[in-house]
């Protein structure tokens, strides 16, 4: 197999492995610099560390990848191409959502989303690289032991909000614990069970306001009649959290988390009964012009120091559980809203 270069930083790989949309870098010279498992297992190829590899081996999807990164050469800040057949080098053939958008030093950006399919080498079942499974490994051992001074230090605490804090540490290590298990066991669905989403809600916004400055104001207003979803809480409860850090990195006074119940509400290209409606509302700095065409693709911030995956996570979460996940932003007032389908609709997927 030809060789693909992974990414220098654990923690990046870490959260890319977590994708199930294919992610590289092209450089200017026509060389993929980076590619992310997903990616790879797509067009066949190893993770491998290398220089680099040219885009034409890709395959015949080399063809159309390098046409649309010709036009953003061009001036084209960015293209999508929706529903694109694509052949591997192996000769696979699969349906995709490609993406291409210009990035930093010269580069771009590919984001390959493959539509649908039962191949077990899909990329909504990419297998994690050796590295990503030995991260995990290595991770459970220290997190049971934070688990247990937590356990411990809980039962010398008299004060009621200092035991409090030590159920949450015990309880983010059990999170913790379980996001390992299931990148060590690649390739299958999360477990999806009845849940209250008003209880994500809550869990998120006791641990965002234990890791805030304490001038940080934070509100709900929940429709008490919401009824209970399909889903996974961990997945839920990660997407919320990514939502609401990023609007304590856009330097956000005060978050407010708001739930609904709305009937006949279009996702993808099917109208779905009834669904739950969670906003996020912030009152910082907004998101920035540059970005608001990109904003979900992988690898896009605007912070130096960030990753560019908080939001890119928080959308496929949303994907899989048959949802959808946008945003309204003006400098003062950002909205990002999560649409999940409840009844009948919440044990289907929307692959649009």
């Amino acid at each position: 197999m030809s060789n693909l270069p992974v990414s220098p930083t654990i923690d990046a790989e870490t959260a890319l492995g977590q994708l199930g949309t294919g992610v590289a870098v092209l450089d200017s010279a026509g060389m993929l610099i980076y590619a992310n498992p997903a990616f790879c297992e797509l067009f066949g190829v190893s993770s491998s560390p290398s220089r680099g590899l040219a885009l034409r081996s890709l395959g015949e999807a080399s063809a159309i990848l390098a046409a649309l990164a010709a036009r953003v050469r061009d001036g084209d800040s960015s293209l999508r191409l929706r529903g694109q057949r694509l052949q591997n080098q192996a000769g696979r053939l699969l349906q995709a959502d490609i993406a291409i958008s210009s990035w930093r030093d010269a580069q771009m950006l590919i984001e390959v989303h493959e539509l649908g399919g039962d191949n077990a080498t899909s990329a909504s079942s990419t297998r994690l690289s050796e590295s990503l499974r030995g991260l995990a490994h290595e991770v459970k051992n220290p997190l049971a032991g934070v688990r247990g001074a937590a356990q411990l230090l809980k039962r010398r605490l008299a004060d009621p909000e200092l035991a409090r804090l030590a159920d949450l540490i015990m309880g983010e290590a059990d999170r913790l614990v379980a996001l390992s298990d299931r990148l060590l066991q690649p390739g299958g669905k999360p477990h999806l069970s009845a849940l209250n989403l008003h209880e994500v809600a809550e869990r998120a916004r006791a641990l965002i306001a234990a890791e805030a400055e304490p001038g940080l104001r934070l509100d709900r207003d929940y429709d008490p009649s919401l009824p209970s979803l399909h889903g996974n809480h961990d997945r839920l409860l990660q997407l919320v959290l990514n939502l609401m850090r990023n609007a304590l990195q856009a330097r956000a006074r005060s978050i407010g988390l708001r739930s609904r119940a709305e009937h006949n509400v279009l996702i993808g290209e099917r109208v779905v009964r009834l669904v739950a409606r969670l906003d996020v509302i912030d009152d910082g700095d907004g998101v920035p012009d540059a970005l608001r065409d990109t904003l979900f693709m992988p690898l896009v911030s605007g912070r130096s120091s960030g990753t560019g995956l908080g939001l890119a996570l928080a959308r496929e979460i949303a994907q899989e559980h048959g949802g959808t996940l946008t945003y309204h932003s003006r400098a003062g007032r950002t909205v990002f809203t999560l649409l999940l389908p409840l009844g009948s609709d919440s044990t289907r997927s929307d692959n649009a």
